[in-house]
């Protein structure tokens, strides 16, 4: 079939294709949710390099991360150079308007993975991004009591931050900038705010990379702001039975919101009702020089600088080892 988008023709294939069994949920209804939520959805990818998490058979099936733009890709929809770790470089689709996300969504899309920077500037980050990532034993409720000091450290340096959840368990928290500085100072920035937090809420926050040593905490996962490492878009759809969305929010809304009532189904209704509570983002941008200052202290502090970077990322200088903590005591 053929949907009319925003004055643009897409095709869809196999519409009726159940991508979420557990709810009947088809192809076609994974198609008129993004119709209905498209400008917000465009807000968090417009102009960025966007990695595209592909089910073609739906959530219960294979799935596989497309970075580079596939073939057949439309004469309308731009593309950027990207750098990964490794030097290597690729080109990635970077949607401009809605069309772009349904023909991704006819590729079998349901989880979009932008880039925290725009084509015209692929090496500066304009979002900071901050993952409450739940470890076993915490919920929802923990990241929320988290998020809320979060915001309070943010307030203190000059920043504004707007959360939404991830579709699981975890929130996230979105702070936009002002595009000078690179995925390392933005690294730098998120773990200072991890370890700020560790110090406000003792036993509760953590910044350990390795899980052995994460306990029940709520994990600041700073390695999402590496380069190559994304967050789910907001509204985008998660792999899970429920057909569940990282579904932006209000603070106030924070403390009464369960991640399982924002899904496929209910999104759509509220966004016609409330609009994109993360439509404020646009026209502000942040300075990170306080957040940096910050990191600087707590080394002269005594905290160690780099932390562990993800294994696929080339040593930086000052990184402590990345042999697991157990597996080192035993070689020892």
């Amino acid at each position: 079939m053929e949907l009319d988008v925003a004055g643009r023709t897409v095709r869809l294939s196999n519409p009726d294709k159940v991508y979420f069994p557990e709810r009947g949920f088809t192809k076609l209804d994974v198609a008129e949710y993004y119709l209905a939520v498209a400008d917000g959805v465009l807000r968090g990818l417009r102009d960025r390099p966007t990695t595209l998490q592909r089910f073609p058979d739906g959530v219960e099936g294979e799935f596989f991360y497309q970075k580079r733009a596939p073939k057949g890709l439309p004469d309308w929809l731009p593309t950027a150079r990207i750098a990964f770790p490794s030097g290597r470089s690729a080109d990635e689709i970077c949607p401009t308007e809605p069309a772009a996300v349904l023909w991704a969504a006819n590729l079998g899309c349901l989880t979009f993975h932008p880039w925290p920077v725009r084509r015209s500037d692929t090496e500066h980050v304009d979002e900071l991004r901050i993952d409450l990532d739940p470890q076993p034993g915490t919920d929802f409720r923990d990241s929320v009591r988290v998020a809320h000091e979060l915001r309070a450290v943010l307030e203190e340096h000059g920043l504004r931050g707007w959360p939404k959840t991830s579709g699981g368990r975890g929130v996230h928290v979105y702070v936009p900038l002002v595009p000078e500085w690179t995925f390392t100072d933005g690294r730098h920035a998120v773990i200072a705010l991890g370890r700020e937090l560790e110090r406000r809420l003792p036993g509760r926050v953590t910044t350990a990379w390795w899980k052995e040593e994460r306990g029940e905490r709520i994990f600041v996962d700073y390695n999402q702001m590496a380069r190559d490492r994304t967050i789910a878009s907001a509204y985008s759809l998660r792999a899970r039975p429920r057909a569940t969305a990282s579904t932006p929010l209000l603070w106030e809304e924070l403390d009464d919101a369960l991640p399982e009532d924002f899904d496929l189904r209910t999104v759509p209704a509220r966004f016609a009702e409330v609009g994109d509570p993360h439509a404020g983002m646009q026209g502000e941008a942040f300075r990170l020089e306080a957040l940096l200052e910050l990191y600087e202290r707590q080394i002269a502090d005594g905290a160690h600088g780099e932390l562990p970077y993800p294994p696929d990322h080339p040593k930086a200088a000052g990184e402590p080892t990345r042999v697991q903590p157990s597996r080192a005591r035993k070689k020892t």
